[in-house]
């Protein structure tokens, strides 16, 4: 019996974990240090993807990027306004 319950446990446990988590995706933030605002990255994706195929740019994260790429991102970024 002991054993049933902690399988119960473990499971309960796991799926708590994969509930807590994937709602925290929904509130991360990219922080804009040249405009001091935030962008959520749930939106932000689809503008960072249009702005690498604008300029040509292979596919890197943008926390990877040098400095003055994700400035000319950001800078290009402001003249992207949200549509929502």
């Amino acid at each position: 019996m002991p054993l049933k319950n902690l399988t119960s446990c473990l499971l309960a446990a796991a799926i708590s974990a994969a509930v807590f988590t994937t709602g925290c995706a929904e509130h991360r933030r990219y922080y804009d240090p040249y405009y001091h605002d935030y962008h959520p990255v749930v939106g932000e994706g689809v503008y960072y993807q249009q702005w690498e195929t604008e300029t040509h740019r292979q596919h890197v994260e943008l926390g990877h990027r040098s400095r003055d790429e994700q400035k000319e991102y950001w800078d290009w970024r402001r003249q992207h306004p949200d549509n929502h």
